[in-house]
């Protein structure tokens, strides 16, 4: 066999030449085309499902969210592991799905399960689906440093947050840009406890009262000549002033008692779980680019 196919390369040396031109051709093809990954993608098809509720306790997010997803997600079709986790003011749900099942098909699947699940849910809690990508999907970190001394944590964060992170995710196959570290810029409101008091205001009216002081109304339109005018009203809270000037209540002669009569109102960094630290130097703000599911890195990157 061997010695008759060695006669037949030597009777027929263009034929051999030409297939060896063609074998080195796609070779050199195959490797310019290559995927390249320094972690090959094998983790399991999967998919999160953050919810969140502001100031409860793990074991109550335990209770009211992380149990009745977790039991229902369990009926999915394809899926082999739920595992629930529970935080202060968060719920985690992954779902794992067979080898082989399709991220997409996977994604609508537990969409169309927590359609029927809402309804269960506390009032005014929304359940979300995490990217779509997987638990490899982590290609790449940066960090916003300010060695000037310009910009503070809070201004850093938010040229991350409305400006950077924005730009990044339009590039091709990422799935998400997500903020490390620094700190978010917000108003804090401390009432004073004997104000409060004496006037028989509770916290729950301040939250009601900014809540009701700080939007927009829309009206009907003004017709004038040929052109319809519109009617609107803007209320929305940009200074401490404004803050100060929210009314929660009158006193026995009738004069208003203003927020800034009970409360101090300042600008501030909000609550946080963590920090991003480089090199030993410091805090920064950190970016992490999540890649989108059956994606190639190298060209993401």
């Amino acid at each position: 066999m061997i010695a008759q196919l060695i006669r037949w390369s030597i009777a027929n040396r263009f034929l051999v030449l030409l297939a060896a031109i063609f074998l080195a051709a796609g070779g050199v093809w195959s490797l310019a085309h290559i995927p390249l990954d320094a972690l090959p993608d094998l983790s399991d098809t999967q998919v999160i499902i953050r919810t969140a509720w502001p100031g409860q306790s793990p074991q109550v997010v335990e209770d009211q969210l992380t149990y009745p997803l977790a039991t229902t997600m369990l009926s999915v079709p394809g899926a082999k592991t739920v595992r629930g986790y529970s935080f202060f003011g968060d719920s985690y749900v992954y779902v794992l799905f067979e080898d082989g099942t399709d991220q997409y098909w996977a994604r609508s699947r537990v969409l169309e399960y927590l359609s029927q699940l809402r309804d269960r849910l506390p009032s005014g809690i929304s359940p979300a689906l995490g990217p779509d990508a997987t638990g490899v999907g982590w290609i790449y970190e940066y960090s916003l440093i300010d060695r000037s001394g310009q910009h503070d944590l809070g201004e850093l964060t938010a040229i991350q947050d409305w400006f950077l992170r924005y730009q990044l995710k339009t590039v091709p196959d990422v799935a998400e840009v997500a903020t490390v570290g620094g700190m978010q810029r917000a108003w804090q409101v401390v009432p004073d406890p004997q104000a409060l008091a004496a006037r028989g205001i509770s916290v729950q009216q301040i939250i009601d009262a900014i809540r009701a002081a700080n939007g927009a109304g829309g009206g009907s339109v003004i017709e004038q000549g040929e052109a319809e005018l519109m009617v609107r009203s803007l209320g929305y809270l940009k200074t401490v002033e404004d803050f100060r000037a929210v009314p929660m209540t009158r006193n026995a002669d009738a004069t208003p008692v203003l927020l800034g009569d009970i409360a101090q109102i300042r600008r501030g960094p909000a609550f946080r779980r963590g920090i991003a630290e480089l090199d030993g130097e410091g805090e920064v703000v950190g970016g992490v680019i999540v890649l989108r599911s059956g994606k190639n890195a190298l060209a993401a990157i």
